[in-house]
């Protein structure tokens, strides 16, 4: 079981980064031989990022729903993760698998979101959670309890200037 950061704590970046959320729905139950090869290349991709840190990958987190799975990922850098997008092994040909697929049935869907992350814009609190998410992935400290979001993300974006 993962160790509980008994308090409050907050996660600091000293510098800018990226977050990229991507996923998979399955759009079709009963058509486990199309959906479940993507969700087994999720792993292996995850695998092989946790592998090759010096990629610039920093740290994921999955979540998983009824018809299907989201991975939050943590990058150093936009950079970083569109060079693995391009470049690694396993995302390359799963890429390239499941484009065939779709092409054939719609009983997968994929999708994906990135965002870049300035220093200072930006905000988290953790209160008993054993490192998870931007917590996991930059330095997790001691928060104020006695601040707010808002009193958070000010402080943050002092400390930045």
């Amino acid at each position: 079981m993962a160790k509980i950061n008994r308090g409050r704590y907050t996660a600091k970046m000293e510098q800018g980064y990226a977050v990229l959320i991507i996923g998979m729905r399955v759009n079709k139950l009963w058509a486990i031989s199309s959906w479940l090869p993507v969700f087994t290349a999720m792993g292996r991709m995850i695998r092989e990022l946790y592998t090759h840190k010096e990629w610039g990958f920093l740290s994921a987190e999955f979540m998983f729903t009824a018809r299907g799975v989201t991975v939050i990922q943590y990058w150093r850098s936009f950079g970083d993760m569109e060079r693995y997008a391009r470049e690694g092994s396993i995302h390359l040909k799963a890429w390239r698998e499941f484009n065939q697929l779709s092409r054939k049935t719609d009983a997968v869907g994929v999708y994906h979101e990135s965002y870049l992350i300035e220093p200072g814009q930006y905000e988290n609190v953790y209160v008993n959670m054993p490192s998870f998410g931007l917590g996991k992935a930059g330095n997790l400290i001691p928060a104020d309890p006695h601040q707010a979001a808002r009193d958070r993300l000010a402080h943050t974006d002092k400390q930045e200037e």
